[in-house]
């Protein structure tokens, strides 16, 4: 009964995109430790890219204490639970942020959106396969730490962003959180984001500390894609409940911010039906659902 689901509804996914030519990159930030400014650099990333020309989406993956719309100065009228509950359809709960970045929502302080029923599930799946607006890109800012959820997300993006900060519990959850997904997961390659440096020189030697860890032990492919400064600038920012690529758009954090959103336009694209926004959603269920997807 439970194959028989899985392949109808993929089957009908399919033919849904069927009309549809863009492919949108996805992307999951995550970071494994909180604190680490993993949203910070999800919304300036967003925001840098959709002032280059790029549609950009940004899903606020932490269902259950979001705070994206929060960190952006929106107001979200209705959320992914309005839009499990039937109320709303997905298209419906998009707000616009900065720079037109488009923003999905999560409810804050509900916990029955961590712990989803199959059917709810399977309505998530739809509500991307009905949504109209095409995206270049999908950024997915996950919750802290090493759910379930976190892992089911990472898993089911394209490119996994990990965020990681001069401490010692920031380099040892995030290579628990690589340990995780490579051994368990099948994800091999992570791009890291060295976040709050005070110099260049200080990332690099960040990124060896993490590397020299994972080469030890994992068979995976670390990838330093940017630096981004401790900048009093961002703290401002946030307080403005603004992102610091606009609010200041020449301080040294907006400046790698913007140099990173440059670096992820030109990583590939995906040539594959997977590449649409309803597959990535139909690859997070079934695979947190039922541990793999039919047919794989």
């Amino acid at each position: 009964m439970t194959k028989w689901f899985l392949k109808d509804q993929a089957s009908g996914l399919r033919k849904m995109v069927q009309k549809q030519d863009r492919m949108t990159r996805v992307i999951a930030v995550t970071g494994g430790k909180g604190g680490v400014g993993k949203t910070n650099v999800s919304i300036n990333t967003a925001t840098a890219m959709a002032a280059q020309g790029q549609r950009v989406l940004l899903l606020d993956a932490d269902l259950g204490l979001a705070n994206v719309d929060v960190l952006l100065g929106v107001r979200a009228r209705k959320n992914l639970s309005h839009v499990l509950s039937g109320e709303c359809t997905l298209e419906e709960v998009l707000i616009e942020g900065p720079s037109g970045v488009f923003i999905i929502p999560a409810a804050s302080g509900t916990q029955g959106m961590v712990e989803l029923t199959p059917a709810q599930h399977a309505a998530l799946i739809q509500s991307f396969s009905e949504l109209e607006s095409e995206f270049d890109c999908l950024i997915v800012d996950t919750a802290a730490g090493i759910s379930d959820m976190v892992l089911s997300f990472s898993r089911a993006a394209q490119e996994v962003l990990v965020v990681v900060c001069d401490e010692p519990t920031s380099i040892t959850d995030a290579y628990a959180l690589i340990k995780l997904l490579s051994r368990e997961h099948g994800v091999f390659r992570f791009r890291i984001v060295a976040n709050m440096v005070r110099s260049l020189r200080e990332g690099m030697e960040l990124f060896a500390k993490l590397s020299k860890v994972t080469d030890r032990f994992l068979d995976v492919a670390l990838e330093l894609v940017a630096t981004i400064p401790f900048d009093e600038n961002v703290r401002k920012a946030v307080r403005q409940q603004k992102v610091v690529v606009q609010a200041y758009p020449r301080s040294p954090a907006a400046i790698a911010y913007q140099g990173l959103a440059n670096k992820v336009q030109s990583w590939p694209v995906p040539q594959d039906p997977s590449g649409h926004l309803e597959f990535f959603v139909e690859r997070l269920v079934r695979r947190n659902m039922y541990g793999e997807a039919v047919g794989e």
